[in-house]
């Protein structure tokens, strides 16, 4: 059992008191490690969020520098954080939040030859990036270490989430491959309402504590979207498909891959 502090004991009190969390559900947030891959508009209320509830080690890749143009959404960053480091800026940010809270900085962007390792430590992994090619990598990193990640795009007034669990759909059974190089538009072509990214990280977020702790029902086999504009949210049951071609009976996605960077994080279609 976990030797509560009564600082600890105050600050965590409100989960302490929810009878699905508790004491031993506190407990296992306490020793949780995850990582957040991109520290933009998704990581940041993730990571926040997070650190808040205690959660014990968070790593946070992120290779990129804070701009001005980021702080519309990136609510991790401030404006004295332009110019640096992405990584930087919000492990003090976390530390603010929640000194108790181990942080592991990867300057880096993840890659086909460095994600299956940095992915290897952790116990759950959240996708805050912002273009498909990093997000199939994420995915076929997890596939392959077998890793449960919460999934997240948004664009425009739009969002998508579902969260993957071994043995579960994977990104690749509702998506074969990314988009062709500029068929979808980028955040910074087609522009993004700051405030979506809070509604979906936080919903990722909400995913990821109720995987460390176990209590109700996640997002598996299922794709969440919403359109802000007239807040009507959807959930789509979708499967895992035999003919995947990474998690199915005779996958060709072997390794992983490095595909051209070319788009934005909402997938153009979805699938029933």
């Amino acid at each position: 059992m976990y030797d509560y502090t009564e600082e600890e004991l105050n600050r965590y009190s409100r989960h302490i008191l929810l009878k699905d969390v508790g004491v031993e559900g506190q407990e296992k947030i306490l020793a949780a490690k995850v990582l957040v891959v991109g520290v933009g508009g998704l990581g940041a209320p993730v990571a926040m969020y997070l650190a808040a509830a205690g959660v014990g080690t968070i790593g946070i890749v992120d290779g990129d520098v804070v701009d001005l143009s980021n702080l519309q959404r990136q609510i991790i960053h401030t404006t004295p954080d332009v110019g640096k480091p992405k990584v930087q800026s919000a492990k003090e940010t976390i530390a603010a939040i929640n000194p108790h809270v181990k942080v592991n900085v990867y300057q880096d962007f993840l890659r086909a030859n460095n994600a299956l390792d940095i992915v290897k430590d952790y116990d759950f992994v959240v996708d805050g990036t912002d273009n498909f090619p990093v997000k199939f990598l994420i995915n076929d990193a997890c596939v392959m270490a077998g890793k449960p990640f919460s999934h997240g795009g948004i664009l425009r007034f739009e969002g998508q989430t579902f969260t993957y669990v071994p043995g579960h759909a994977c990104y690749r059974c509702m998506f074969k491959t990314p988009p062709p190089a500029n068929a979808v538009p980028t955040c910074s072509q087609a522009g993004v309402l700051g405030a979506i990214a809070g509604m979906l990280g936080t919903i990722q977020a909400a995913e990821t504590l109720k995987y460390i702790t176990g209590i109700g029902d996640l997002l598996t086999d299922k794709l969440l979207t919403f359109n802000a504009k007239t807040m009507d949210f959807r959930k789509v049951n979708v499967h895992r498909r035999d003919n995947c071609p990474l998690c199915g009976k005779n996958p060709t996605v072997t390794e992983l891959i490095d595909y051209e960077q070319s788009a934005c994080d909402l997938a153009t279609g979805k699938k029933d």
